[in-house]
């Protein structure tokens, strides 16, 4: 469980102050499925780089199952986010010269996870969404949607609580935003995932239990956004 208490983060813009995120408190439950809207430089990303503990706050806890982001060394918080969380971004930031299962393999390194195991667990994930048949294509020789899917697949591997998706299907068509979603819905439900995602997609937020909306800082969590 997700426990934000009065999470501040302010950054200097020439001779003012911007409040990135201004005083917020969120409880993000075991296996909820949150989206996060609002409007451009209104805190989403920022919010979402607390959670995976990528940026820390200027004040304020960040408690993801009694450990306080915030609060933890570099090297052990590092290591606590490639054990616990994965990431899927908008831009794919998959590795041109690697052959997808290559790819999802870099998500097992830092873990100490051993050569043939990688092998097989990154075939395992990518056959998971999809992909059993693209095992050693470059990322040039895929769609921009079974690149996203490769995405997911290194997101997973690890078997990480959480997921965290910043714009999944930015840059995507509509017919290839729905697949993706299907996709990260279908993983979600298959590994009981917490789910966070940003998205500017109203069609996407629809589709979650629980929406927040952050504007100038501050954060509005609705309940049941879909039936």
């Amino acid at each position: 469980m997700y426990q934000l208490t009065n999470v501040t983060k302010t950054y200097t813009r020439g001779k003012g102050t911007v409040h990135a995120l201004d005083g917020i408190d969120l409880t993000i439950n075991d296996g909820d499925r949150l989206v996060i809207q609002g409007p451009t430089g209104g805190g989403k990303s920022t919010l979402l780089q607390m959670l995976g503990g990528l940026d820390r706050p200027s004040s304020g806890a960040v408690v993801l199952d009694g450990t306080d982001l915030a609060k933890l060394p570099e090297t052990r918080l590092t290591r606590f986010r490639s054990e616990t969380i994965g990431f899927v971004f908008q831009s794919f930031n998959l590795i041109p010269t690697l052959t997808a299962q290559e790819n999802v393999e870099t998500a097992l390194v830092p873990l100490g996870v051993k050569a043939r195991e990688r092998r097989e667990r990154a075939a395992e994930a990518l056959i998971s969404v999809g992909l059993g048949e693209r095992l050693g294509h470059l990322p040039s020789e895929m769609s921009g949607g079974q690149q996203q899917r490769v995405a997911i697949a290194r997101a997973l591997v690890k078997k990480p609580k959480v997921l965290l998706a910043d714009e999944p299907t930015g840059n995507l068509d509509e017919g290839m935003r729905d697949e993706i979603m299907e996709v990260l819905e279908q993983m979600w439900r298959e590994h009981r995932l917490t789910f966070v995602m940003v998205t500017h997609d109203s069609a996407m937020a629809k589709r979650a239990p629980r929406l927040a909306t952050i504007r100038k800082g501050k954060i509005t969590v609705t309940e049941k956004a879909i039936a």
